[in-house]
């Protein structure tokens, strides 16, 4: 090998047309491991079928007997690594020619690292710019954009308002805006604020693609032109409700028509303008429901909460409040199974006043409310009595529907360990698997047990101080 390159080298210096002999002698070899090139204007040797033994071999060889041969590996077109073996003239042009392959190796980097970012460049640019964000009861989305494009969740709510409010510094919530504003609550009547039925309310025009339909609604409404195909419509429909492209468009369409009826005009602002600071929204930016059924609002600009909104009272009115500790949460079940099979299951055992509420939080878990906190205790102490047994009473049980196979049920306090853990799974029966949860029943303690205990243990230790006392005394 060393002799195959002083071969090279010499005829180049030989030859300093071009070395054609020497050209010819390599590309005749029949494996064609050796082809002649030029590499940023400097004759160069390409290496090819070589195994990476043979390479290092070959770069230790250049190294050590030719101080004008160089040893470089560079990227091909289809992103390939090439080793080349190229002729500089001088010191200096070495030198040179490691500067311009390091420039290289660095732009390659750089953008193989703009290739993996992806979507990131939109967080990034809508960050730089300042730019207004708009969603629909967007706290989740929020978590989700922090967790995937800016770092892991905070344990704090107060960290991560701090943490988005610094990256989004401009966020209006439209639920909120519905809510709140006395306009927009007029307009809405006592319509749902959810986003269909809030799109549903201020854009029929588009929900219903028919201009009678917006004739006999309102005659004022901002129009929407969706860009399809190279084509403009302002009457396009497509998707459903919960696919993410369409509930931005219906998002962005209930904005649009919440600002008109607010009298915000766009035409008035440029785009270099933050509608955010429009007198009519300051007061309704930077507003997110912490919890909607509780009515939470925390300020993303302070972090400070509010503990009522403005429509909490009337939530509180409409729905039975919520006691976390008569809430027992039951994961695992088939995935058919009915919420309200789940609830008629439950009441045949303890009674038809015996569940409050049933929540579902996907299709393989349920929040399952009781009417009084005994019964929390009472029905675990059942379902680990029916796991151990294995007699026809527990197979003919109007609870062996839901608590079979690998059915699991614990408090409300075993919900918020498992929601803790970094882990993070689509479905929450896998969340807990993940977590580690390898039992099925998590037993509680009943509170008038606990109360009995107390009191038992606070007549022993007076009994025991008055004869202390009276001992002393006497």
């Amino acid at each position: 090998m060393k002799n195959r390159l002083r071969e090279w080298r010499d005829g180049l210096l030989k030859d300093t047309s071009g070395g054609s002999q020497l050209e010819g002698s390599f590309l005749n070899d029949s494996n064609q491991q050796f082809q002649n090139i030029f590499y940023k204007m400097r004759p160069a040797l390409s290496l090819n079928g070589f195994t990476s033994r043979q390479l290092r071999l070959i770069q230790s060889v250049t190294k050590k007997h030719f101080k004008d041969l160089a040893s470089v590996r560079v990227e091909g077109e289809s992103s390939c690594s090439q080793q080349l073996v190229v002729y500089t003239d001088s010191e200096s042009d070495r030198d040179l020619l490691k500067k311009e392959v390091m420039d290289d190796y660095r732009r390659q980097a750089e953008m193989k690292i703009k290739a993996a970012i992806g979507f990131r460049h939109v967080i990034d640019l809508l960050s730089s710019e300042k730019k207004l964000i708009v969603g629909h009861n967007c706290f989740l989305d929020l978590a989700h954009i922090h967790s995937k494009f800016l770092g892991p969740l905070p344990l704090e709510a107060e960290e991560f308002v701090y943490s988005v409010n610094k990256c989004f510094p401009y966020i209006i919530d439209t639920k909120i805006l519905l809510n709140t504003n006395n306009i927009l609550k007029q307009r809405m009547k006592k319509s749902k604020t959810s986003l269909s039925s809030a799109f549903l309310s201020l854009c029929p025009q588009i929900a219903f693609a028919s201009k009678e339909s917006c004739n006999l609604t309102f005659s004022s409404s901002v129009k929407v032109e969706v860009q399809v195909d190279d084509t403009r419509s302002s009457s396009w429909i497509s998707g459903v409700k919960h696919e993410a492209g369409y509930d931005a468009f219906m998002t962005g369409c209930v904005f649009a028509q919440a600002c008109n009826l607010l009298g915000i005009d766009f035409k008035l602002y440029s785009p270099s303008e933050n509608l955010a600071c429009n007198e009519r929204l300051q007061k309704h930016a930077n507003l997110l429901y912490l919890s909607w059924i509780n009515g939470d609002i925390i300020d993303l600009s302070t972090g400070h909460r509010t503990a009522e909104s403005l429509r909490c009272r009337d939530l509180k009115k409409s729905q039975t409040g919520i006691l976390f500790e008569n809430i027992v949460l039951i994961w695992g079940f088939p995935s058919k199974l009915k919420t309200a099979v789940i609830k008629d299951r439950i009441s045949k055992v303890f009674g038809p006043t015996s569940v409050t509420s049933i929540c579902r939080l996907d299709e393989t878990a349920v929040f399952v409310q009781f009417s009084k906190l005994k019964l929390v205790a009472d029905f675990l102490v059942v379902k680990e009595t029916l796991e151990r047994s294995n007699d026809a009473f527990s197979v003919l049980h109007p609870l062996s529907t839901i608590l079979g196979g690998n059915t699991c049920a614990a408090s409300y306090e075993t919900y918020k360990d498992i929601c803790s853990s970094p882990i993070s799974k689509l479905l929450f029966a896998d969340q807990a698997e993940a977590v580690g949860i390898r039992w099925k029943t998590k037993l509680v303690e009943r509170k008038e047990e606990l109360e009995t205990e107390e009191q038992d243990n606070f007549h022993e230790e007076n009994a025991a101080n008055t004869i202390s006392v009276y001992v002393e005394q006497n």
